[in-house]
Parts: structure tokens; C-alpha cells; sequence
């Protein structure tokens, strides 16, 4: 099928789009929302606007799309966006893997529009999923936290299989989803085996909210380096 990706940056939305790839589907459109709310409900925020970089790196067009990011009326731009270009794809792909609040609303946009919805991810076993990605080359760095006992150590940690051996107790002890999938952490994808060269993280800032127990790793500046 020829498939736009909803693609944020971070780990799942990379990996389904890789996986969608791996099965033969086109590419056609990569498409990412630039929200102006930081707590969306349907929208990855941190370092948002590398996802370009991404997209340059697969040479896939790529459209960026503003949004306000207010619950329930934020899907009204996914659906404008996808609109503009049913025509061309036969459906989309997200990183979907266990909310049904995202997976479901974004299901009926594309039913509305007659597109199929793929979520390659969805109900698979986190840990699993996560050192697959690890296995197939994936780097992947954890660029926000946002629920304890997630602290400020973890703020740029990069995600191998002894971070996923820490993630399994910390599910166990205090119910911290092995994939973020209930918005404990965000990630960025620097290297996956679509990339014909790796993003180094050249100059970046970590800002600590030691109240809210709120991190972010501001990516400034990255290069393009050989593999």
C-alpha cells in the first residue's frame, strides 16, 4: 500500500514505519504536528522539528503541520492534513501500541476518509518490542521523563538492553509502561537501518524541573555522520 507515517521522532513511530517498510508498503508522506501544547493528548513534542532531519535522511516529503493542540480539536487537523492527501495513499501508519484514547480516534479519521489504519505495534509485548528495536540497529535516546522514580539521570540516557532491564523492574515496582506508552518518557531515534547516516547529537541543553519532576533534552545541534 502506498502509506503516509504520523512520525514524531521517537522510537514507536520509527519502528512501525520500518516495520511497514520491512512488508513491502511505500512511503509516501511522512507527517508531523507541531503542537503548541506541551501536554497534547495525541502529540509528541519534544524536539519535534528534527523530525525533518529524519525525513531528509529518508528522502520522503515531508509535512509539517501547526497545531494549537487542544484536546479533541487537535484531531481535526489530523484529519485536515490527511485529507489534503487521501487521494494519493491508501492509508497511514502510527506508532500506536497500547492507547486506545490515540488509536481509536485515529481509526474512525481514517475510516471517515477511507484509508486503512496500520499500528504494526499494537498490543505486543513492551519489552519484547523494545529489544527488538535495540537488536535491529535502532539507537534511541530518551529525550524527556515525566513520572517519577524516572529522575533526571535518565534525561539523555541511551536506551539499550540494560536501560530495558531497568525498565522491567521499574514496571513491576511502580507500573512504569516498558514502552512510555502512558506518557512517562519520550524518545529520539538518531540511527535505524533506514538511515544511510547516523544523527550525532552535537550540542544539547538538560532542563530539570526538580518540582514537577519534569525533564527535557534539548537536541541544538546535530550532524550527519557515516556509519
Amino acid at each position: 500500500m502506498r502509506l503516509a507515517a504520523l512520525l514524531s521522532g521517537g522510537k514507536d513511530s520509527m519502528y512501525s514505519m520500518y516495520k511497514c517498510m520491512q512488508e513491502g508498503h511505500e512511503i509516501r508522506y511522512i507527517i508531523s504536528f507541531i503542537s503548541e501544547n506541551p501536554d497534547s493528548y495525541m502529540f509528541h513534542t519534544p524536539n519535534i522539528d528534527l523530525v525533518k532531519e529524519q525525513a531528509k535522511l529518508l528522502g520522503i516529503k515531508h509535512i509539517e503541520i501547526p497545531t494549537k493542540g487542544e484536546k479533541e480539536k487537535e484531531l481535526d487537523d489530523i484529519e485536515a492534513a490527511l485529507k489534503s492527501i487521501a487521494i494519493e495513499i491508501d492509508g497511514i501508519v502510527t506508532g500506536a501500541t497500547a492507547s486506545t484514547y490515540q488509536k481509536s480516534r485515529i481509526d474512525a479519521i481514517c475510516e471517515r476518509l477511507g484509508i486503512k489504519s496500520l499500528a504494526p505495534l499494537w498490543q505486543l509485548p513492551p519489552e519484547e518490542t523494545l529489544r527488538n528495536m535495540i537488536n535491529e540497529k535502532f539507537e534511541i535516546f530518551i529525550v524527556t521523563v515525566a513520572a517519577p522514580p524516572l529522575d533526571q539521570e535518565w534525561v539523555g540516557r541511551k536506551v539499550t538492553h540494560e536501560v530495558v532491564d531497568d525498565l522491567v523492574k521499574l514496571n513491576k515496582n511502580h507500573g512504569i509502561h516498558i514502552l512510555f506508552e502512558g506518557g512517562e518518557a519520550e524518545s529520539f531515534v538518531t540511527d535505524c537501518p533506514m538511515f544511510p547516516k547516523k544523527i550525532k547529537i552535537v550540542e544539547s541543553e538538560k532542563v530539570w524541573n526538580n518540582k514537577l519532576k519534569h525533564g527535557i533534552l534539548n537536541i541544538k545541534k546535530i550532524k550527519l555522520i557515516e556509519k
